[in-house]
Protein backbone atom coordinates (compact mmCIF):
# COMPACT_ATOMS: atom_id res chain seq x y z
CA UNK A 1 0.00 0.00 0.00
CA UNK A 2 1.37 3.31 -0.71
CA UNK A 3 1.90 6.03 1.68
CA UNK A 4 -0.29 8.75 1.79
CA UNK A 5 0.98 11.98 -0.34
CA UNK A 6 1.17 15.57 1.45
CA UNK A 7 -0.27 18.04 -0.71
CA UNK A 8 1.85 21.14 -1.01
CA UNK A 9 -0.48 23.88 1.24
CA UNK A 10 -0.20 21.02 4.21
CA UNK A 11 3.26 20.64 4.00
CA UNK A 12 4.65 24.37 3.11
CA UNK A 13 2.50 25.11 6.64
CA UNK A 14 4.07 22.23 8.62
CA UNK A 15 7.47 23.56 7.13
CA UNK A 16 6.89 27.14 7.84
CA UNK A 17 5.49 26.17 11.28
CA UNK A 18 9.02 23.72 12.16
CA UNK A 19 11.08 26.73 10.42
CA UNK A 20 11.71 27.67 14.19
CA UNK A 21 12.48 24.44 14.78
CA UNK A 22 12.80 24.14 18.87
CA UNK A 23 9.35 26.29 19.01
CA UNK A 24 7.63 23.53 16.52
CA UNK A 25 5.35 20.79 17.57
CA UNK A 26 6.94 17.35 16.90
CA UNK A 27 3.87 16.70 14.76
CA UNK A 28 4.87 19.79 12.44
CA UNK A 29 8.60 18.86 12.39
CA UNK A 30 7.55 15.23 11.43
CA UNK A 31 5.05 16.45 8.83
CA UNK A 32 7.61 19.18 7.10
CA UNK A 33 10.68 15.99 6.95
CA UNK A 34 7.94 13.52 5.32
CA UNK A 35 6.92 16.26 2.96
CA UNK A 36 10.61 17.41 1.66
CA UNK A 37 11.87 13.68 1.69
CA UNK A 38 8.44 13.41 -0.49
CA UNK A 39 9.54 16.69 -2.68
CA UNK A 40 12.74 14.98 -3.08
CA UNK A 41 11.98 11.75 -4.31
CA UNK A 42 9.70 13.55 -6.63
CA UNK A 43 12.76 15.89 -8.36
CA UNK A 44 14.86 13.06 -7.75
CA UNK A 45 13.03 9.90 -8.79
CA UNK A 46 15.18 6.23 -8.80
CA UNK A 47 16.19 3.74 -5.86
CA UNK A 48 19.84 3.92 -6.06
CA UNK A 49 20.41 5.94 -2.50
CA UNK A 50 18.35 6.23 0.25
CA UNK A 51 17.80 8.97 2.55
CA UNK A 52 17.13 8.71 5.69
CA UNK A 53 15.77 10.86 8.80
CA UNK A 54 14.94 9.03 12.09
CA UNK A 55 12.49 9.08 13.59
CA UNK A 56 9.70 10.52 10.59
CA UNK A 57 10.60 8.56 7.35
CA UNK A 58 12.94 7.64 4.65
CA UNK A 59 12.46 7.69 1.14
CA UNK A 60 14.49 6.29 -1.95
CA UNK A 61 15.94 8.32 -5.04
CA UNK A 62 18.34 8.89 -7.59
CA UNK A 63 18.19 7.02 -11.06
CA UNK A 64 20.67 3.87 -10.62
CA UNK A 65 20.87 0.55 -9.70
CA UNK A 66 18.80 -0.15 -6.96
CA UNK A 67 18.43 -2.84 -4.17
CA UNK A 68 15.16 -4.54 -2.89
CA UNK A 69 16.78 -6.63 0.46
CA UNK A 70 18.85 -5.93 3.15
CA UNK A 71 20.86 -2.67 3.61
CA UNK A 72 21.16 -0.29 0.48
CA UNK A 73 24.80 0.06 -1.01
CA UNK A 74 23.82 3.91 -1.00
CA UNK A 75 22.62 5.59 2.33
CA UNK A 76 22.57 8.83 3.72
CA UNK A 77 21.60 9.55 7.47
CA UNK A 78 20.49 12.94 9.64
CA UNK A 79 18.70 14.10 11.86
CA UNK A 80 15.45 16.27 11.34
CA UNK A 81 16.95 19.64 11.79
CA UNK A 82 19.87 19.02 9.80
CA UNK A 83 17.58 17.43 6.99
CA UNK A 84 14.96 20.97 7.56
CA UNK A 85 18.31 23.58 7.08
CA UNK A 86 19.62 21.40 3.72
CA UNK A 87 16.36 21.08 2.51
CA UNK A 88 15.79 25.46 2.79
CA UNK A 89 19.00 26.17 1.95
CA UNK A 90 20.26 27.09 5.52
CA UNK A 91 22.84 24.64 5.40
CA UNK A 92 25.01 23.42 2.44
CA UNK A 93 25.80 19.74 1.79
CA UNK A 94 29.74 20.40 2.19
CA UNK A 95 29.32 21.68 5.30
CA UNK A 96 26.74 19.55 7.14
CA UNK A 97 29.10 16.73 5.33
CA UNK A 98 32.12 18.78 7.26
CA UNK A 99 30.62 18.80 10.23
CA UNK A 100 29.58 15.13 10.59
CA UNK A 101 25.43 15.91 10.57
CA UNK A 102 25.44 13.96 7.81
CA UNK A 103 26.63 10.44 7.53
CA UNK A 104 27.03 9.43 3.70
CA UNK A 105 27.84 6.15 2.32
CA UNK A 106 27.91 4.76 -1.16
CA UNK A 107 29.65 6.72 -4.45
CA UNK A 108 26.17 7.88 -5.20
CA UNK A 109 25.38 9.19 -1.84
CA UNK A 110 26.00 12.80 -2.37
CA UNK A 111 22.53 15.19 -2.62
CA UNK A 112 24.70 18.38 -2.84
CA UNK A 113 22.95 18.78 -6.46
CA UNK A 114 19.48 18.54 -5.76
CA UNK A 115 20.07 20.83 -2.09
CA UNK A 116 18.39 23.11 -1.32
CA UNK A 117 14.90 21.54 -2.57
CA UNK A 118 12.98 23.54 -5.03
CA UNK A 119 9.86 23.51 -2.89
CA UNK A 120 6.04 24.44 -4.33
Amino acid sequence: MARARIDDAAGAAALAAASDFDGASRDARATAVRFTLQVLADFAPGKSVEVRVPPFGAVQCIEGPGHTRGTPPNVIETDARTWLELATGRLAWADAVAAARVTASGQRADLSAHLPLRLP
